[in-house]
């Protein structure tokens, strides 16, 4: 049992409590940029429901309803209905004329194929939108107003606006103009409300609606005639019923969306060449107006060239507001349009824009989500199956590595303020079946780790014991000085927070029988398991580490040597340099350089240590944050190894791939599983959500629980993973987007010490 100092012992230099500092200085706005990434996703989504109706949508349709209060004069009028001055005037089509409409659109598929069927035979139409649809098909809006075509508000989602509060009525309002104003750079004094027919439906529910939105200077346009187009009768039935009686003037009601409409596209030109072959003209809802009022006045007034007349106008401006008649530019628009300005037009493209990147993200995300769930079950197939493998290759009778190995080994023990758990630890060794020296390698602890060390070893009657003190630099150079240090060509390599079962050492060290092994990883094992937090991790080390592990080793691509429990040959870490400094993962860093160098990795499912997990949240995300960020650097240092040739060149073929889709682009899409399955429940269908989410948690139980099978623990800790799944998923993404964003800024970290408790004893104890 001896002591040596390398530096001689000091205590931890400023500069490095000074980095550290900033380290932890730095962490909170990368949580918080995490966090606003997540909210914004969920944004993103929660639009694009909006826009499909899925939220806030409402499918309430009102018949059958009185109409007492209704004035008479408006139940037997004309299908155009003002609120001038304040009193209820409803306008008629004039005769021989038709003011062809059309509503739902617009569409992708069908409105551009109703604009050229108008544009070849020289007719105007009124197209009352559907708001949603104008923030995801602006292209189209624009075309359409551009052709001289006229358009009205449909409101924003489709709802019967008689269900809904005066602010949801606004909003519709509002949201559409914007969608205009983004669109096409106007807005519109037209209206048509969603399930209406002629004036005489009108009933006490929905006729306070038309007269506050008159108040507001919107003009409600209603049904002379109706085509029916949506219930798909046949081309000739649709021409028949859209035809005015006795040579009547008549709005005209078509659809250019909200469903298929082939049988529309059809009757269209056909109705359109029968109606001016009777002596029909066709103008906008403005138009008629404007010819309307001519002719009231006594006048032979004509229709401006355009449709419309500024006669007809009196609605809203570009604010959803009463306006009078536009001047500049909006003159040679429809006489319902205004030209949208100011705040108006830059909300409006602000929401377009919006839309447009909801219309865009959430079809990626979910084709990701798709891409991602076949990958996670086709994991999830091929480690059950390799899993198996790899148990039965290794555990039949006739399986050996080679000679049993007994020659001595160096077990190497960094650590850094371990007072709670190094007594613990050289306890365990000392009840090692195999013959070992122990090096502890003290990294300018702050507290007694070495007089504890020296004193355990003294208690425990341990003459194999050395304690080296060095000056604090970090994990990876205490690896470094104890490997220098090391007397036998084998070293073992734990954690001073970690311990061993009797026969671990003589496990890990038995694949060294073959000389082609560099490296071998241990089974590390949750101690500290009792609490919520450490059955997670106890979930987690069992199936995401150890099953991982055989499939790894079967496919000759193991990622990482586990901290907890690893064992090298001496002249293989040398052969690569050491454990490198340049990544916060050495254990990462250094088995891609093994595999690089040609030596081979394997999985020792025998030779188990228990580690004690973090005990908090907090603790917990240090560490996670700690080996993603690690994982990411030392990927990126080995990234040529994707085109190393030969058998040195196998980990970036296979296994750096895997490690990226699983280890990171897995776990960073795997929340939004949680949030789709939330949305679908939510506002699409709740039982088909849950029983899908269900579904795949049963995949994952199947796993887990063959994975605790292999590893004989106990299943009843499975009963915290539906728990696990929904929280632990969470905070995995925001750990790897913490170390995106960390990897992006060049952050750096330094080895971070998690607070120990001692509360993993003997291996006997950790074993329940």
């Amino acid at each position: 049992m001896t002591t040596t100092s390398s530096r001689g012992r000091r205590r931890a230099p400023t500069r490095i409590e000074r980095a550290a500092g900033k380290a932890a200085a730095l962490q909170k706005p990368r949580v918080i940029l995490a966090l606003l990434l997540l909210l914004a996703l969920t944004s993103v989504m929660l639009l694009d429901g909006y826009l499909r109706a899925e939220v806030g949508g409402d499918q309430r349709v009102r018949t059958g309803a009185s109409d007492s209060k209704v004035p008479d004069g408006v139940l037997d009028g004309g299908p155009i209905l003002t609120f001038r001055g304040g009193r209820a005037t409803t306008v008629s089509v004039p005769d021989k004329t038709i003011a062809l409409t059309f509503d739902d659109g617009p569409n992708p598929t069908w409105t551009p194929q109703v604009l050229d069927i108008l544009r070849e035979y020289d007719v105007p139409g009124t197209f009352f939108l559907v708001g949603s649809m104008v923030s995801r098909y602006p292209g189209i809006v624009r075309d359409m107003v551009q052709q001289g075509n006229e358009v009205g508000i449909h409101t924003f989602t489709h709802v019967d606006l008689s269900y809904q509060s005066d602010a949801r009525v606004q909003r519709e309002m509002t949201q559409t103009q914007l969608a205009l104003a983004g669109a096409a750079g106007i807005t519109t004094t037209l209206f048509r409300a969603p399930y209406s027919s002629e004036t005489d439906a009108i009933d006490n529910y929905s006729w306070p609606v038309y007269k506050e939105l008159g108040e507001n200077g919107y003009t409600s346009v209603f049904v002379d005639t109706d085509s029916d187009d949506w219930k798909r009768p046949g081309v000739s039935k649709i021409i028949e019923w859209a035809t005015p009686e006795d040579g009547k003037g008549a709005s005209v009601l078509f659809h250019d969306a909200g469903g298929e409409r082939s049988q529309t596209i059809k009757a269209l030109p056909a109705y359109i060449k029968k109606m001016k072959a009777a002596g029909y003209t066709f103008t906008t809802i403005s138009g008629a107006m404007q010819q309307q009022t001519a002719a009231s006045r006594g006048t032979s007034g004509t229709a401006t060239p355009d449709g419309g007349s500024a006669a007809a106008a009196g609605g809203v401006d570009g604010t959803g507001e009463p306006g009078g008649t536009a001047g500049g530019a909006a003159d040679r628009l429809q006489a319902a349009h205004r030209e949208a300005t100011g705040v108006t037009l830059y909300e409006g493209k602000a929401l377009i824009a919006a839309v447009t990147l909801a219309e865009w993200t959430v079809p990626t995300l979910s084709v990701g989500l798709m891409i991602v769930g076949v990958a996670v079950m086709g994991r999830f197939g091929m480690m059950l199956i390799l899993a198996r493998r790899h148990h039965r290759k290794r555990n039949r009778r006739r399986f050996s590595w080679g000679p049993t190995v007994t020659r001595p080994v160096s077990v190497i023990v960094p650590a850094y303020n371990e007072k709670e758990c190094i007594a613990n630890t050289l306890k365990s060794l000392a009840k090692s079946t195999h013959p070992i020296e122990v090096i502890v390698v003290d990294d300018g602890s702050t507290d007694d780790t070495s007089e504890i060390s020296l004193e355990a070893a003294a208690a425990l009657g341990m003459t194999n014991v050395r304690v080296l003190r060095q000056e604090n630099a970090g994990k990876p150079a205490a690896l470094n000085n104890g490997v220098r240090n090391a007397r036998y060509d084998i070293v073992v390599m734990m954690d001073g927070d970690t311990v061993f079962e009797p026969y671990a050492v003589h496990q890990l060290v038995q694949p060294f029988a073959d000389p082609k092994v560099g490296a071998v990883a241990g089974n590390a094992k949750v101690g500290n398991r009792d609490t919520i937090i450490g059955a997670w991790q106890h979930i987690e080390y069992v199936m995401g580490f150890n099953l991982d592990r055989r499939m790894y080793d079967l496919l000759r691509c193991m990622p990482t040597i586990p901290g907890a429990i690893g064992a090298f040959r001496r002249e293989a870490v040398l052969d690569v340099g050491g454990m490198s400094e340049d990544t916060l993962a050495e254990d990462t860093d250094i088995t891609i350089a093994m595999h690089r160098a040609g030596w081979q990795v394997v999985y020792q499912e025998h030779a188990k240590a228990w580690t004690e997990a973090p005990g908090s949240l907090k603790q917990l995300w240090s560490q996670r944050y700690r080996w993603s960020y690690g994982t990411m650097q030392a990927l990126w240092k080995h990234r040529k190894s994707l085109t190393d040739r030969g058998s040195s060149g196998r980990f970036g073929r296979v296994g750096m791939p895997l490690v990226v889709l699983f280890q990171i682009v897995t776990p960073v899409f795997a929340p939004l599983i949680d949030v789709f399955t939330a949305y679908s429940m939510i506002f699409i269908d709740f039982r088909a959500a849950l029983l899908a989410w269900f579904a795949v948690l049963g995949v994952q139980l199947g796993c887990a629980a063959y994975a605790f099978r292999l590893d004989r623990e106990k299943y009843r800790y499975l009963l915290m993973m539906p728990l696990q799944q929904l929280a632990y998923r969470q905070m995995m993404y925001l750990v790897l987007i913490h170390s995106c964003i960390t990897a992006l800024t060049g952050g750096r970290l330094r080895w971070q010490k998690l607070k120990r408790t001692g509360e993993v004893g003997t291996p006997a104890g950790a074993s329940r």
